[in-house]
This record gives structure tokens, sequence and C-alpha cells, in this order.
């Protein structure tokens, strides 16, 4: 009886030293896993300004890029608008003249 008490006795000890070892092994795989998940969180933080940053050089350029070309167009019909009178005024000088 007393070998089975002590056999008993050895094997709780064990089994509670296992359970104690787990978890052990779950708060390590716990504080491992939220620490990966912070990580994560910083990762997507830090690609997300990153991301914002180029996004808003790349609307600066294309705003540059589209100012330019409606001054350009601005210019152009200005031209135009010359070319246009000039034609005007040489019609009607022609009309004089005939």
């Amino acid at each position: 009886m007393r070998i089975h008490v002590a056999a008993t006795a050895a094997l709780a000890a064990l089994a509670l030293g296992a359970a104690a070892c787990t978890e052990a092994e779950q708060d390590n795989a716990q504080a491992d896993a939220n620490e990966a998940a912070a990580n994560t969180g910083e990762a997507t933080e830090e690609a997300g300004a990153s991301l914002k940053e180029e996004a808003a050089q790349v609307g600066s350029a294309i705003a540059a890029g589209a100012g330019e070309v409606a001054q350009e167009i601005d210019e152009g019909t200005d031209r135009l608008a010359e070319e246009a009178d000039e034609q005007k005024t040489e019609t009607q000088t022609d009309k004089r003249g005939n």
C-alpha cells in the first residue's frame, strides 16, 4: 500500500511538473504571439505611413503636371485667338481692298 501511495504521489508530482512546464510553454507561446502581433502592427503602420507619403508625392506631381498642361492649353488658346483676330483683320482688309 505504501508503494502504491508513493507511486501515486510520484505520478502526481510528474503530472504537476508536466502541467507547469506546459503552462510555462503556453505562456511563452502567448508572449511570442503577442510580440509578433505587435511587430506586425508596427510594420503595417510603417508601411501605411510610407504609402501615404508616396501617395502625397504622386498627388503633388500630378497636380503640378496638370497645372503645367492647363497653362500650356491656356497659352495655346490665347495664340489661336490672336491668330483668329489677325485672320479676321486680314479678311476685312482684303474685302475693303477689292
